[in-house]
């Protein structure tokens, strides 16, 4: 049996970054230790923590550094400022009784240690590496991180060198704005107009993917990092394909028309998951909706209950059909065509999980006032309000 444990602490250049692994010396680690001791590598030549030379610690720690050495005055770095620094750390940890006395001859630990080569500040290597091992030697032998812990965060982090958050479906009711209008700068207008909100996303609507094609996922992509983006494709055929052109663009979510063949949507929906992103079907015309989906292999993650247009005048909101939809075991529902703030709150009663909206807020005078009318029913209590008002990722 081994633990494995890891931290990042410090500031930029002397950030201190660790991956350790901490087991018996008879099993799996030890067995690495000693591969690690005798068989060197150009670059990353590993080496005992010691507390001063002829004094190593316990449990016996090898340090492996993550960055190749291509110069002594890097090297120094790792052979004084680091190797100190994990040499302490791993005694406090056993003085502290963080670490066993009973196993410091059994165990042996495996640390890689991160040493930027601009890294110029001794005191603050030490000081951050001390930190980093520490911790994730008290993280590896409690177990961190839990399993709430990591459902918590997953979809909440924003990882500092990507620079983006991933963006996921994962706290309903979102409210999609359906950029239905084929002038990418004016719907590039109307983006930079949007409140800031984690209850957006949005939508690349059928007539502007037709006026521009797929690649225009990719260039919207580059000023709303951040924001989770639906290729309303309205697949009718190649599902496969169109998935992947979507998917090749960056799109997070891909929609198909529910009046498809079976077999179109089955591989349609087979290629999204495949990808690793969300498959939508809209309902839109479709006599027997609920049959349809029977048939199909796999059920889409979200069915969006959609009105069209030239229709919104004669044919009543199928709230109803919301409730059906999710006994056959769809996850999510949307509603979509001519939605107004006045009919959004029975659509979220009924049990709708997006709420698509687009003339009311994409040719209103204000679109910021427009959106924030439908932000509002969300911030009600039986809605719940914006996500992580407070957000802070910090240990």
């Amino acid at each position: 049996m081994y633990a494995i444990g890891e931290a990042l602490l410090g500031k930029e250049p002397e950030l201190a970054h660790v991956d350790l692994i901490i087991g018996d010396k008879n099993g799996n680690v030890g067995l690495a230790f000693a591969n690690a001791l005798s068989q060197l590598t150009k670059g990353h030549t590993p080496l005992l923590a010691v507390i001063r030379p002829n004094l190593p610690c316990k449990p016996f720690t090898i340090i492996v550094p993550k960055v190749t050495i291509q110069n002594l005055k890097q090297a120094s770095k790792i052979f004084g400022a680091a190797q100190y620094a994990v040499a302490k750390a791993v005694a406090d940890a056993v003085e502290e009784n963080i670490i066993p006395k009973d196993k410091i001859d059994e165990w042996v630990i495996i640390a890689s240690v991160f040493v930027h080569p601009q890294a110029s500040d001794d005191r603050k290597i030490y000081s951050y590496n001390y930190s980093a091992v520490k911790l994730a030697i008290k993280r590896a032998l409690s177990e961190y991180p839990s399993w709430d812990k990591i459902l918590y965060d997953k979809d909440r982090a924003k990882h500092p060198i990507l620079g983006f958050r991933v963006p996921r479906l994962w706290r309903f009711p979102y409210l999609q704005i359906a950029l239905d209008i084929p002038n990418k700068n004016q719907v590039i207008k109307i983006i930079q107009e949007l409140p800031k909100s984690d209850r957006i996303i949005l939508e690349i609507g059928t007539p502007l993917l037709k006026h521009y094609g797929t690649q225009l996922i990719g260039e919207l992509r580059k000023i709303v990092k951040d924001s989770f983006i639906i290729a309303d494709l309205k697949t009718l055929d190649v599902g496969k394909v169109e998935v992947d052109l979507a998917f090749e663009e960056t799109a997070d979510a891909v929609v198909a028309s529910g009046l498809a063949s079976i077999q179109t949507l089955d591989k349609f929906i087979y290629e999204a998951q495949r990808v690793g992103i969300y498959s939508f079907v809209d309902l839109m015309d479709v006599d027997a909706p609920l049959e349809k989906l029977k048939k199909l292999k796999q059920l889409p993650d979200l069915v969006i209950i959609h009105r069209a247009i030239d229709t919104e005048e004669t044919e009543k909101p199928k709230w109803d059909l919301i409730k059906e939809v999710k006994e056959l075991g769809v996850k999510y529902v949307a509603v979509a065509g001519g939605i107004r703030p006045q009919t959004t709150i029975d659509a979220l009663k009924s049990g709708a999980d997006i709420i698509i909206v687009g003339r009311y807020i994409t040719q209103s005078k204000d679109v910021e006032r427009s959106t924030r009318e439908f932000l509002k029913i969300f911030e009600q209590k039986q809605f719940w309000s914006d996500i992580d008002l407070f957000r802070v990722h910090e240990e």
